[in-house]
């Protein structure tokens, strides 16, 4: 038959999860995307030539800042208290890449949070060469790697 959707109750009704029962372990969420664009909006970012500012810190700081209100922004999701929070750009000739790594000791797992710091850090990165370049494009924003929970154990998730 396959897996029920954890936040529908038997009425197919939306419920928040409850996970008052489980014990606390030590999670861990890593995520990857990208924004593409043109070569010279790339080398604008690298020069920090960008007339809005630091891009790439400015990302950071976004991203960091979603993360956290991660409960308030998605409907069913636990407001969660990280224990860290990491993102890391790589720039390339056309691209920047962004992995976050968020991390937490609690009964849900963090890879939402990750998932939207990555997402609004990319976001920003958008928001801010827009006015250079309104080709730009997110794309590949996926779980890579998920530890923690019930078994302690973790899960590499599959590179596309």
């Amino acid at each position: 038959m396959g897996k029920k959707l954890t936040h529908l109750d038997n009425q197919g009704r939306l419920r928040m999860v409850e996970v008052g029962d489980k014990k606390p372990t030590r999670r861990l969420a890593r995520v990857r995307g990208e924004i593409t664009m043109k070569p010279e909006t790339a080398r604008l970012i690298a020069g920090n030539k960008v007339a809005k500012g630091n891009v790439l810190e400015a990302a950071r700081l976004a991203g960091i800042l979603a993360a956290k209100r991660t409960g308030e922004l998605i409907p069913l999701c636990h407001s969660l208290n990280l224990t860290g929070i990491d993102i890391e750009f790589s720039l390339g000739e056309d691209r920047v890449e962004v992995e976050v790594e968020a991390r937490i000791d609690d009964r849900t797992g963090v890879e939402i949070e990750a998932l939207l710091g990555a997402s609004v850090a990319l976001l920003t990165i958008y928001d801010m060469c827009k006015a250079v370049d309104r080709g730009m494009v997110i794309s590949q924003v996926r779980l890579v790697e998920k530890r923690g929970g019930r078994s302690g154990a973790y899960r590499r998730q599959g590179e596309r």
